[in-house]
């Protein structure tokens, strides 16, 4: 029987990507999908399904934490108007939002004696929260594994969107079908940090 880790997993081109990194490696893997209250939730649960390989669709756990940010004015969380609101990047911050996930994915790994957490983060250029660089993931890793029995993986942190594409391109995953559009809920709007580096990715590919 092979080893059980978790994977955070949400829709997107990075952790499609991985889902299929870790198919390729053998690895088994419960993906974890967190509703934190984003505007885009039911949108990239329903991707998450479309794009997971096949044997893992429906073993999808899902952590519904939506009220968290329920009083937050993040255009994340309460969507916008995108033919008349003026967004930029700073009315996309969520406060502590990637500490949360990686907290909630290591709580839930802990309650399933899994010792190991996936999670497909890359040290954004054009991401505005304090908790997207390489320096605060590695602070992160640490304390989980100081303060817990969960060791945090991640394995793309060096990487760029660029490289990513590109491997998930090799691996055959569905990356064309992936959703990770921070503004918009159900179409992307190309914009957003989210979007242009996804979209620069796929353009330099």
């Amino acid at each position: 029987m092979r080893e059980k880790v978790i994977l955070l997993a949400s829709g997107g081109l990075d952790s499609t990507t991985m889902a299929f990194w870790l198919l390729q490696n053998k690895i088994d893997f419960i993906p974890v999908f967190i509703n934190y209250g984003q505007h885009c939730a039911d949108t990239e649960l329903s991707t998450l399904k479309n794009v997971l390989p096949n044997e893992y669709k429906g073993k999808i756990e899902i952590i519904d934490v939506n009220g968290v940010y329920k009083y937050s004015r993040s255009r994340f969380i309460k969507k916008a108007n995108l033919w008349e609101d003026n967004i930029t990047a700073d009315d996309l911050y969520i406060p502590y939002r990637n500490i949360l996930i990686l907290t909630l994915g290591a709580s839930f790994a802990q309650s399933l004696n899994i010792d190991r957490l996936y999670s497909a983060f890359i040290n954004s250029n054009h991401a505005k929260e304090i908790d997207c660089s390489k320096d605060f993931f590695l602070k992160m890793e640490d304390m989980l594994g100081e303060y817990g029995s969960v060791k945090m993986e991640m394995p793309f942190l060096e990487m760029s969107k660029f490289e990513v594409a590109k491997l998930g391109i090799e691996l055959n995953a569905p990356i064309g079908k992936t959703f990770s559009c921070q503004a918009s809920p159900y179409i992307p709007c190309g914009a957003c940090p989210n979007c242009v580096d996804r979209l620069e990715a796929l353009k330099n590919l």
